[in-house]
């Protein structure tokens, strides 16, 4: 733990105030949440768990009651800028201003380095874009797709962005919108409610489990082809691997999914092109279409929806051809 003491002076900012009337009663986190919006309350948690915040002198937790008057210190830790490198990697910039970026991801690319990918992630692409998020939490990245999912995510580029952002997904505020191709034909939408959690076995994967948190996916049919479909899924949670392990969990896994696939099941009569798709279709067709959110400081309703990518449209389209061949045979 961090202790207040054992900081340099020059790299903490001291506020002291009192706990006023509208928050007596409130845990403490969420005291402060209420008192000191210019911080997310994820911050703010964390300095509490670090111990840079005193209630009357004393350290406490995050869920102790508040009573007006108490006296309330937060040694605010400043901002250290990320020892990631900055790398010069092309970015699909969809939309930007001052206070954030959107960017189409493509397939292959990690979001943030990790056990595996140290760098030529797309938190390096952003240092080498825009140096001013160095000093942002993940370079002012707030929400993650995986390395082999394409499609939008939002970038934020100051503080009060990363806070606005940052709350209005867990409050989801925030609208994704996906297309998926599954390897079943289904005939109508619907909702998968089951909570997802680390795997019991293979740690690397997650699983529904009633030990995991709340997820919750809604889905509904694009388009049908003769033994797969075109889904459109909308995340009411942001979990880990969400979509795969509930698409796989109802039977219908997502075509080419390494980890939560299954074997590779030609549909009868298959051309020659068909067979070559599937077989080569080597990643999740996942694909992270539409994004709409509250501008953080304008307040302004934005969507952006961008195409399916070149190798996922062609899979659409051999199955599109495939389902008219049959259909006339």
């Amino acid at each position: 733990m961090v202790k207040p003491k054992d900081m340099d002076p020059a790299e903490v900012t001291q506020i002291r105030e009192r706990i006023p009337e509208n928050c007596h009663g409130f845990r403490l986190d969420k005291a402060l949440a209420t008192m000191f919006g210019q911080y997310s309350r994820s911050a703010l948690q964390q300095w509490i768990k670090d111990g840079l915040v005193t209630l009357d002198g004393q350290a406490e937790g995050q869920k102790t009651k508040v009573r007006e008057g108490q006296s309330v210190v937060i040694n605010v830790p400043e901002p250290v800028a990320t020892d990631s490198q900055a790398q010069d990697i092309p970015l699909d910039l969809v939309y930007q201003d001052e206070d954030i970026l959107v960017i189409n991801k493509p397939a292959g690319l990690v979001v943030h380095p990790g056990t595996g990918n140290p760098d030529r992630t797309l938190l390096n692409a952003l240092l080498h874009f825009d140096d001013s998020l160095a000093v942002l939490p993940r370079a002012g990245i707030v929400h993650r797709i995986d390395k082999e999912t394409t499609g939008l995510l939002v970038i934020a580029r100051n503080d009060r962005a990363v806070k606005q952002l940052v709350e209005a997904i867990q409050e989801k505020q925030v609208r994704r919108e996906y297309l998926a191709v599954i390897t079943s034909q289904i005939v109508a939408g619907g909702t998968i409610d089951a909570p997802i959690g680390r795997h019991s076995r293979e740690r690397t994967k997650m699983a529904v489990s009633n030990r995991g948190k709340p997820a919750v996916t809604h889905y509904r049919v694009e388009e049908k082809f003769r033994a797969h479909t075109l889904i459109r899924v909308i995340l009411e949670t942001g979990r880990t691997h969400q979509i795969r392990v509930h698409m796989s969990w109802q039977g219908h896994p997502i075509i080419g999914d390494p980890v939560y696939g299954k074997r590779l099941q030609l549909p009868p009569a298959s051309s020659e092109n068909m067979i070559n798709t599937l077989r080569d279709f080597k990643r999740q067709a996942l694909h992270a279409e539409t994004l709409a959110l509250h501008h953080p400081v304008s307040g302004k309703l934005l969507s952006w929806t961008v195409p399916l990518p070149a190798d996922m449209q062609a899979l659409v389209d051999t199955l599109r051809e495939d389902t008219k061949e049959h259909a006339t045979a």
